[in-house]
């Protein structure tokens, strides 16, 4: 989940790292450092917080090398302490890293018997150690020596006071990408390559186990045996600029706003005159005997509704798991592994995706970014094309996710198919139209700390994920259900300071719904309806209503979920909470 940076290269070290780490921030804002070599000694200047408090307290000189970290905490209280860089007992290296050294705690009690004394409670500060122990004069050798003992998932960086011509980078199940300029006058290290800054460069992600020298326009890679290794390169073309709120408040707001076109990008040249046409997908995947979705959070609401898609569609049986607990389940060979993931990096999906791989599964990715892992390890992968998304809260990569899984039923089914998705970006633009009544009901009840948002068929997934956005940003009590399961259990909580949200937007369950609303009113809570604007009898029974447009069943999440957001993010605004980056979250989570 934390974000490791490096620069060696003609440009200013110190500015660069910084500039790399505002494009990585995403990944963690606990707190955030850099390390460099200033007179052939380390300095080092770290800070809790976010990078505008590090920027504030900056005390670092021009440096001749730089790595840098923004840290989602594991191991350790978010304390300056804690943060990162770490040094060894000598002050002779300072390390980044991102994971989780599992066996630690042994590792410590270890090195602690030889006289080395911990400063922190950090996993990091004892490969740190561990490392300078193992160093003799070669630090590659050292960091290889180092990793032999070590166990976990892992990328790291670290500088030398004796090297200062080269950063050591290493991975094992964990992204880090390096990249080298044509002119071969600088090379960079990114856990995300997106983070790049817009420079032309050419690309080499390190895979489980390698390590990589890294110096000015010039990269070494090796295996765990100290191999040399010939790594391709893919290219990364300049031109991308750094994201922008263009006018919004929030990255969130944007986001959500720009899902008409994101909706659209999603489909436009895959549906064409009744036939969905995928740019990477063979005949092959038409055929599995089941399907198992798997990712995690909002991906995993995605999946819920991909499972339902496709068994009403292609009337393949389907089901969604949590990726952290598909790779224990046992499935038919001819299942196809389904793996969901906006950021390609999420580490329960991945390694979901790795177990299912080695027990012979055909797994098929859905994924928006390029060049990120769940990408190169899948057997196909189907790009969602929404553009960056900012925001720790996922807007536009749901319903982009939505809409590649409604378009993937359709081709399962091998039928011709109405164009109807095209009608959706319409649908969501109209109820961005009703932002402002939207924002008076939020208001209403942003007093309130524990929510039940309900919901049937599409509608429960559908609630399930409106409850997340909710939890996520407000800090408060938001709990998606099936709308059946109400009275056995939660409505024993039910009472007129724990409202009810109602998702009634499935015509196949509209009574059903409506029934379970009266057994809410009975109970005396709040009550507060998404409803289409055929359901005109819904507003006679509960406390408020945002209409939605008429639409079918499977198309429904969408305007659905539009709404959810825009209440989620106008009860946050209410409370005052920080909505793009939200408390002990981050973006990517690339530890299990």
């Amino acid at each position: 989940m934390c974000g490791i940076f490096g620069y060696i290269g003609e440009d200013d070290p110190l500015q660069t790292c910084l500039l790399g780490l505002e494009q990585l921030e995403y990944r963690g804002y606990d707190s955030t450092g850099i390390a460099g070599l200033v007179d052939g000694q380390i300095a080092i200047c770290k800070e809790v917080g976010k990078l505008s408090q590090l920027k504030a307290k900056l005390t670092l000189q021009r440096l001749t090398i730089a790595i840098g970290h923004t840290r989602w905490a594991t191991h350790g209280k978010v304390t300056p302490v804690n943060a990162h860089p770490h040094q060894d007992v000598q002050e002779a290296i300072a390390l980044v890293h991102n994971g989780i050294i599992e066996n630690y705690e042994e590792l410590k009690e270890e090195l602690h018997t030889q006289g080395v004394r911990f400063q922190t409670e950090t996993d990091t500060e004892v490969l740190t150690n561990l490392i300078a122990k193992c160093y003799t004069g070669d630090l590659v050798q050292a960091v290889q020596k180092a990793l032999l003992r070590v166990r976990g998932h892992f990328a790291f960086a670290l500088v030398h006071k004796h090297h200062p011509q080269e950063i050591i980078a290493a991975a094992r199940e964990c992204p880090l990408s390096i990249g080298v300029n044509d002119a071969h006058t600088e090379s960079i290290i990114s856990s995300d390559p997106n983070a790049f800054l817009g420079k032309t460069l050419n690309v080499l992600f390190l895979r489980s186990g390698e390590i990589a020298k890294v110096e000015k326009g010039k990269v070494s890679v090796f295996d765990s045996q100290l191999r040399s290794l010939a790594k391709k390169t893919e290219r990364l073309d300049a031109g991308t600029a750094a994201p922008s709120k263009e006018g919004f408040e929030h990255f969130m707001l944007k986001e959500i706003y720009e899902q008409p076109s994101t909706v659209q990008k999603a489909y436009l040249g895959r549906l064409e005159e009744g036939e969905v046409q995928f740019e990477s997908l063979s005949e092959e995947f038409r055929t599995p005997s089941q399907i198992c979705f798997i990712a995690c959070g909002t991906s995993a609401h995605a999946g819920a509704i991909g499972a339902l898609l496709v068994e009403d569609f292609a009337a393949i049986p389907s089901h969604y798991e949590i990726a952290s607990e598909a790779r224990y389940r046992i499935l038919p060979q001819n299942t196809l592994i389904v793996a969901i993931s906006q950021s390609g990096e999420t580490a329960d999906t991945l390694a979901a995706v790795r177990e299912m791989k080695a027990r012979g599964y055909k797994v098929l990715g859905i994924c928006n970014v390029k060049n990120s892992t769940l990408t190169r390890e899948t057997d196909a992968c189907i790009f969602l094309k929404a553009g960056p998304e900012v925001s720790v809260c996922s807007t536009k990569a749901f319903t982009s996710q939505i809409t590649v899984l409604y378009l993937f039923a359709q081709f399962l089914s091998g039928k011709r198919v109405s164009e109807d998705l095209k009608n959706v970006p319409a649908q969501i633009e109209k109820v961005l139209e009703c932002a402002p009544r939207i924002q008076q009901i939020a208001k209403k009840y942003s007093r309130f700390n524990n929510f039940f948002f309900l919901g049937r068929r599409y509608m429960f997934p559908t609630c399930m994920e409106a409850a997340l956005k909710l939890k996520e940003i407000s800090y408060v009590n938001a709990n998606g259900y099936a709308a059946g399961e109400l009275k056995h259990g939660p409505i024993a909580l039910l009472d007129p300071h724990f409202p009810v949200i109602a998702f009634c937007a499935n015509h196949q369950t509209e009574e059903k719904i409506v029934s379970n609303v009266q057994e809410v009113k009975a109970r005396s809570a709040p009550i507060l309806a998404l409803a289409p604007e055929s359901l005109k009898g819904i507003a006679k029974i509960v406390d408020d209503v945002i209409w939605l447009p008429n639409t079918s069943d499977a198309l429904a999440p969408f305007a659905s979920t539009v709404a959810g957001q825009l209440f989620a993010y106008f009860v946050a605004k209410e409370r005052g909470c920080d909505i793009d980056q939200p408390r002990n979250l981050a973006k990517s989570v690339t530890v299990e």
